[in-house]
């Protein structure tokens, strides 16, 4: 599709799209199922952090902590991948009947798991699952909506997140103690049997327009042994490792860059992987502003370390960054052509804003608890996902517009890989620059203070590129 054409499209609707439109009777089906299956993939990550720490009380394998994260991510990028590799006879709908019973199989196993590389092996088979669910329910928005709606859908996927924050903790909190974490684990098991049962019912008929059918296996390797080595970096103890991990995390990276360019079977959508492309730009943004969002696992450490603020009112406050995505969703979700470029560029401008203010304001010493200063820390938190939430869904749709006809299912796919990548660099890049910065040493409220704020100083930075990438998208789609 033609450039301008794309960005300027949604003006000649007719009409102003509410998002009740998505659950009107003909559309019903397919909302209860995308967005169900992305509901029940966000509650289970928030499920999961909270019981974690219980796990390991009960069967051990503290070593192995962050490998029931790290394998969840790296399986959910495969999963996502399928999508796009999957044989020629086998429909979206059929994949999502896979995705939901290796869900299915994943939590079970997870749950009856009596030690720790078991459960390990069950997050994966969960992750490849949820990998699958997650990037159809991109893919499913083309053949479910009409464009119209179709930024829509994205902001219902932000809602659901929003609700997840509390809905997540709370239930896994629910079965943190003893050997209750096994029931938390289970909670997904009825609803991927009633996925699995409904999906060829509910979901619609979408007819399979890729082109020739080739895995790009280089690429998905350099990608898998990124997520791992980023792993590897955040639980380094230091700091020459964990800049050698990073480093070659980093070095994976621009492995998958060369080989999408330089291969003839590619992984991502022709231009994704060039900034001179809409395309690569889109997916460049996307990247770097949720990289910068990964700093709020900090968060709730910092407030309870310099501000006095209670372990449980913390994690409340870490969540005002999902209800700013969600708010920001909903107050844009029915901007069009100028408009929606417009809330993009914004989005990232006020990411910065709310990153750099916590240099400000989350780096100091408030043993009082200030409720006016940890009025102005709530701010630049849900600013952090306001920004984002702001042009989320008009990415994703200005992504479906431009990419290929017989590319659609590999850039909706592409969408979920830039998520998982985008989080894990960040979480293992804030690891390397708070441990680097005095959270170790010199530790206490000193190094607390000089670690936030190095940790949000340098994470405006990479929102500062996201804006720069969102102004060269809007001269992009404009020439």
């Amino acid at each position: 599709m033609d450039e301008r054409t794309a960005a300027g499209e949604t003006e000649h609707h007719g009409g102003r799209s509410r998002i009740t439109e998505i659950f009107a009777p003909r559309y019903l089906g397919a909302t209860l199922m995308l967005g169900g299956g992305v509901a029940l993939h966000a509650i289970e990550v928030y499920i999961s952090i909270t019981v974690l720490p219980s796990v390991v009380r009960d069967v051990g394998g503290l070593d192995l902590f962050a490998w029931a994260t790290t394998l969840f991510v790296a399986c959910s990028l495969l999963g996502s991948v399928f999508i796009t590799a999957r044989p020629r006879g086998l429909s979206l709908r059929q994949a999502y009947v896979i995705g939901a019973i290796f869900f299915g199989a994943g939590s079970l196993f997870a749950a009856l798991s009596p030690s720790m590389p078991l459960l390990i092996a069950g997050r994966g088979v969960q992750g490849f699952g949820a990998g699958i669910i997650v990037a159809l329910g991109y893919a499913f928005v083309r053949h479910a909506y009409p464009e119209r709606l179709w930024n829509m859908a994205g902001t219902l996927y932000a809602a659901v997140w929003g609700a997840a924050t509390f809905i997540g903790p709370s239930l896994g909190g629910l079965f943190s103690s003893g050997s209750l974490w096994r029931f938390a684990f289970a909670i997904p098991l009825p609803f991927t049997v009633l996925m699995a049962l409904f999906a060829t019912r509910l979901l619609p008929k979408a007819e399979d327009d890729r082109g020739e059918i080739r895995v790009a296996f280089p690429q998905i390797l350099l990608m898998v042994a990124a997520v791992v080595l980023l792993s590897l970096a955040g639980s380094a103890e230091d700091a020459t490792r964990r800049i050698l991990w990073f480093g070659l995390a980093l070095v994976s990276s621009v492995g998958v860059v060369l080989a999408e360019r330089l291969l003839p079977v590619r992984l991502f959508p022709e231009g994704a992987t060039r900034l001179s492309t809409p395309l690569g730009l889109i997916y460049a943004f996307m990247m770097l502003v949720l990289l910068v969002l990964s700093a709020d696992v900090y968060i709730p450490y910092f407030l309870q370390e310099l501000h006095g603020v209670p372990p449980l009112f913390s994690g409340y406050l870490v969540a005002l960054v999902a209800l700013g995505w969600t708010g920001g969703a909903f107050l844009t979700t029915h901007y069009t052509g100028n408009r929606a470029i417009a809330s993009i560029i914004l989005g990232a401008a006020l990411e910065m804003a709310g990153t750099a203010s916590l240099t400000l304001t989350m780096a100091r010493e408030n043993p009082t608890s200030d409720l006016a200063l940890l009025g102005v820390v709530s701010v630049g938190i849900f600013f952090m996902g306001a920004g984002v939430g702001l042009g989320w869904s008009h990415l994703v749709a200005l992504v479906l517009r431009l990419a290929r006809d017989d590319e659609k299912d590999r850039a909706s796919a592409a969408i979920t890989m830039m998520q998982s990548l985008g989080s894990g660099f960040g979480a293992a890049l804030a690891g390397v620059i708070v441990n680097s910065t005095g959270l170790l040493d010199p530790g206490g409220t000193e190094g607390n203070v000089s670690a936030a704020h190095w940790l949000f100083l340098l994470f405006a930075l990479p929102a500062a590129a996201a804006l720069l990438a969102g102004l060269a998208l809007k001269r992009r789609l404009a020439a």
